[in-house]
């Protein structure tokens, strides 16, 4: 007896070697397990090490994106910070501006108001001059005319100078008398 016969039944039974039926199942599972390891080496291996690449890239990925994200709104609030400490650094400087601004606007109007109380009281100053000057001037021209009346009258020249400071007394005992009386007037 050989030995295939001695594996293989004499009556018809199970026959491994027979490609039909449970046979063909049997070789296809026996080829299928001795592949599957050089398979899962040689195929499933570097699919799985790519998968596995691609999720930790995927992941890195999410947690730089959570990273950016905080990272942006950490900036959004330093930026927010710093717009309203300029916009309060703004408006103190607006307000101290305001404030130069009116202090200066009150230096100029005291400065002009005592410059025109200067003026005013240098023109009532001039006119007072100017008045007394005239004032002075009427009473030579009264005193002359005065004199030249008088030495129409005596029909002599009449212009010495004792003549002329008795006239030009009586002409300020008058306007004398009517400065006051005009200078209290005024």
């Amino acid at each position: 007896m050989t030995a295939i016969n001695l594996i293989l039944p004499a009556s018809g039974g199970f026959n491994p070697l027979e490609l039909t039926g449970l046979g063909n199942a049997l070789w296809t599972w026996v080829i299928f397990l001795l592949t599957l390891p050089f398979a899962w080496k040689v195929i499933l291996g570097p699919v799985t090490r790519a998968l596995e690449d691609r999720d930790g890239r995927v992941t890195e990925a999410i947690q730089s994106a959570r990273q950016a994200s905080e990272d942006a709104e950490k900036a959004r609030a330093e930026v927010e910070i710093k717009l309203g400490e300029a916009q309060a650094g703004a408006a103190k400087l607006m307000a101290e501006a305001r404030e130069r601004g009116e202090a200066r606007e009150r230096e100029i109007l005291d400065s002009a108001r005592a410059e025109a109380e200067t003026m005013r009281e240098r023109a009532h100053g001039e006119i007072e001059t100017a008045k007394e000057q005239a004032l002075a001037a009427i009473r030579d021209e009264v005193v002359d005319l005065s004199l030249a009346a008088a030495g129409q009258v005596l029909q002599r020249r009449v212009d010495s100078e004792d003549d002329r400071r008795m006239v030009g007394e009586m002409m300020g005992a008058a306007f004398g008398g009517g400065e006051s009386a005009g200078g209290s007037g005024a």
